[in-house]
């Protein structure tokens, strides 16, 4: 078992290979360790989804949901990333849900392995992603209804384009993500997603989907002009590492087969600073949300 200053360091490197700064050192420390807490629990669940053997899977989720449990009951949890959340959840008032949603979502991915549209996947999305941008508001105190469904949008569009870039590894875990009635358009047969190189037709078929991350990533950034100090420098950053990581995928002609796309960091710096100065009145984007 990995120390306590072990598990924040292997902790601090997989967050350091996120496609957006996760607790970035322009906040406040105890910003940094709210977002930490809630980072450690969403990486450790989604490590046991996928990385644990698969016979073990159903008993650790379990084990987390009982933990958290534990934790909102006011016991001592037994697992160190629910542990790390108690200072968290206390300090921040954050709710149970959106942490047993995160948990629902890689139980979903031990029986789904194939979405056929894309409304299917933002299904899931809403289970992966969007509670961890809830979780985020809860930390910075930043939670109202246009925040919240807006932060959605943002984190649905975070989710898809992870799924582009990981379509190989998601297939080798039997797992495709990549809606199938797209596929089918695209004439991408199964094959393709296990080959060592992008064919056209699969690069096309990721090339939709980024499409449609970058339209919801545009429909969920004007939240950035909603929050003000540093809930506003946090979110702009994930905003940012979606729109470097997007233009890294167009960038390679969406070949995510034959190489890793990653987006870098001058890049990312970049839409960092265009998305703090540029974005967009809140009020005007919850008028088309409600419009649509």
């Amino acid at each position: 078992m990995l120390s306590r200053r072990g598990y924040s360091q292997e902790l601090a490197e997989k967050a350091r290979r996120e496609n957006f700064p996760v607790a970035s050192r322009l906040l406040p420390r105890r910003h940094r360790d709210h977002l930490m807490a809630v980072y450690g629990f969403a990486r450790s669940v989604d490590d046991v989804g996928d990385e644990a053997h698969p016979d073990d899977r159903p008993r650790l989720l379990d084990a987390y949901e009982a933990d958290l449990v534990r934790l909102y009951d006011g016991r001592e949890p037994l697992l160190r990333p629910v542990r790390a959340l108690a200072r968290t959840v206390r300090e921040c008032s954050i709710p149970a849900e959106p942490f047993h949603h995160l948990i629902e979502a890689n139980r979903r991915d031990q029986s789904v392995t194939r979405y056929e549209t894309f409304d299917d996947l933002l299904g899931y999305c809403s289970y992966a992603a969007n509670p961890v941008g809830r979780l985020v508001l809860h930390v910075f105190g930043e939670v109202s209804g246009l925040r919240l469904a807006l932060s959605d949008r943002v984190c649905s569009a975070l989710q898809v384009i992870e799924l582009c870039q990981d379509v190989g590894e998601d297939h080798r875990r039997g797992r495709v993500y990549l809606p199938e009635e797209d596929l089918r358009r695209a004439g991408c047969p199964p094959g393709h997603l296990a080959a060592a190189t992008t064919s056209p037709p699969l690069r096309a078929v990721v090339a939709v989907q980024a499409a449609r991350a970058a339209k919801l990533l545009g429909e969920g950034e004007a939240i950035v002009a909603s929050l003000s100090g540093f809930a506003r420098t946090a979110v702009a950053g994930y905003v940012a590492g979606g729109h470097a990581t997007l233009a890294a995928l167009a960038g390679g002609g969406y070949d995510v087969l034959g190489r890793a796309v990653r987006p870098r960091r001058p890049r990312l710096v970049a839409a960092w600073a265009r998305v703090l100065m540029t974005t967009r009145s809140p009020d005007a984007a919850l008028q088309r949300l409600s419009s649509a």
